[in-house]
């Protein structure tokens, strides 16, 4: 019998991988992207023209390899694409907790 685990909602928490978050948080944002170009129906070689960067590193972030990407990066390639990106930055904790960073899409 096959033994079944429960995911977090995050396989690179998962698997164990010490920047778990920015790695969820930067697939997220690697989906959108492609939702955006697919959606447009450009060629990775014209989406790559308008995000200014080049169509292999294009290719490899779409297919999760965004280690050699910023999340700044990414969010720069959303706009370029059309798409509003707001940050907002929470109220002041009390407690000295770690706050945590994360993606909306509306």
């Amino acid at each position: 019998m096959i033994e079944i685990e429960k995911s977090s909602g995050n396989v690179y928490a998962d698997l164990g991988m010490p920047d778990a978050e920015a790695m969820h948080r930067k697939a997220l944002l690697a989906a959108k992207i492609d939702e955006t170009i697919k959606a447009r129906k450009w060629s990775q070689r014209r989406a790559a023209e308008v995000l200014g960067i080049t169509q292999p590193k294009l290719s490899m972030m779409l297919r999760g390899q965004f280690h050699g990407i910023s999340e700044t990066k990414m969010l720069d390639c959303l706009a370029r694409l059309g798409r509003d990106v707001t940050i907002v930055i929470g109220p002041v904790r009390r407690r000295t907790t770690v706050g945590h960073v994360e993606v909306e899409f509306a």
